[in-house]
């Protein structure tokens, strides 16, 4: 790597990878960021022609630059390198794809004398793209089902009010606010996932008692899975935490329906452990259990395990375990495959601010 006295000037405070090159196709400077991305110290870098040193290729893994400029160059009126995807080889010999953009150096009769380049690693930008891209895919399948029901049951209700027996009308009315909680539980998590990544989430702090939030959860995941059997083990005195109930509901809840959908609806168990400093909440299930290789995996976005069939969109425990340690906390998982997998989460008894002042 390179140090101050191997830089050029202004180019070290461009954040990108820059070299210019001269008519011959010679790096004649480069910045520090060029010698992060190539492995190469700048003075390593200065003086070897580009082809020589990098070996580019094109996305289709044609050498470039190695018998001269692009064809374009011989038009005058040509100035400016429209970005494209060029592979470079690093100074470990482990290739790189960059976004390459930049401009040719001309002299006054429109000559080519070299070039500015500005090589950026592809593999952030695909990875930011591709996510993005996934998770409004997601979360546009998952919004389809509840809008569906919604919408059926509003439509069965206008035309055939007077028809319809009041314990019919009660239930599709009960099927729809849950419908509808549902598509805001979704909204949520899509704003959550920006907020959570820009670290712009905001929370509503104030003393909530666990025991009850913990019973309207279970009551509410009931509707969606009515053969759920769920006991809660809180310990008497249990004192108030100071959260967002919001957060710690969307968190819970995401939990207790992760046990019904990925474990069995049967024998979950939601308990709470009081300690010095800490609440520690589990959701424990009956399932089948995880292995290690997919326990480590978990709370990345997008996984879901083969095995299970999953229908959700990856992002559940990804945004509970940001909504948690928002709070100071702590998510994690433990499973005992053929037996099952207990997720756990902590919460100051103070407010987060308190602990770390």
């Amino acid at each position: 790597m390179s140090d101050d006295r191997d830089s050029h000037g202004d180019l070290d405070l461009l954040p990108d990878a820059v070299l210019r090159l001269d008519g011959q196709r010679r790096i004649v400077a480069a910045n520090r960021a060029a010698a992060a991305l190539t492995g190469f110290a700048v003075s390593t870098l200065v003086g070897q022609e580009v082809s020589a040193v990098l070996d580019p290729r094109s996305k289709d893994g044609k050498p470039l630059l190695v018998d001269g400029w692009h064809h374009s160059t011989a038009i005058r009126s040509v100035r400016r390198l429209p970005e494209h995807e060029v592979t470079i080889r690093r100074a470990d010999d482990v290739d790189v794809r960059t976004y390459v953009t930049g401009s040719y150096q001309r002299n006054g009769d429109g000559g080519l004398t070299g070039a500015v380049l500005a090589l950026r690693p592809a593999g952030i930008r695909g990875h930011q793209s591709a996510t993005g891209i996934e998770i409004v895919s997601t979360v546009s399948h998952e919004l389809r089902s509840p809008l569906t029901s919604v919408k059926g049951y509003t439509s069965l209700l206008l035309n055939r009010w007077d028809r319809l027996k009041d314990d019919q009308k009660r239930m599709m009315l009960e099927q729809v606010n849950h419908d509808a909680d549902r598509v805001t539980r979704l909204i949520t998590e899509l704003l959550d996932i920006s907020r959570l990544e820009s670290g712009r989430l905001v929370l509503r702090r104030q003393m909530i008692d666990l025991v009850a939030l913990a019973s309207s959860v279970v009551e509410k995941v009931k509707m969606e899975y009515p053969e759920l059997e769920c006991s809660l083990q809180f310990p008497d005195g249990l004192p108030s935490v100071y959260a967002d109930p919001d957060k710690i509901v969307q968190v819970l809840t995401n939990l207790v329906e992760n046990a019904c959908k990925y474990a069995s609806p049967k024998g979950i168990v939601v308990s709470a452990d009081l300690g010095t400093e800490v609440v520690a909440v589990a959701v424990e299930d009956r399932g089948e259990g995880m292995p290690e290789t997919d326990l480590s995996k978990v709370f990345t976005k997008f996984f879901r395990r083969a095995e299970t069939k999953p229908t959700g969109s990856g992002l559940g425990l990804w945004i509970s375990r940001g909504l948690v340690e928002a709070h100071g906390g702590k998510l994690t998982a433990a499973s005992n495959p053929g037996v099952g997998t207990t997720f756990r989460f902590t919460l100051p008894l103070f407010a987060f601010e308190e602990l770390h002042s």
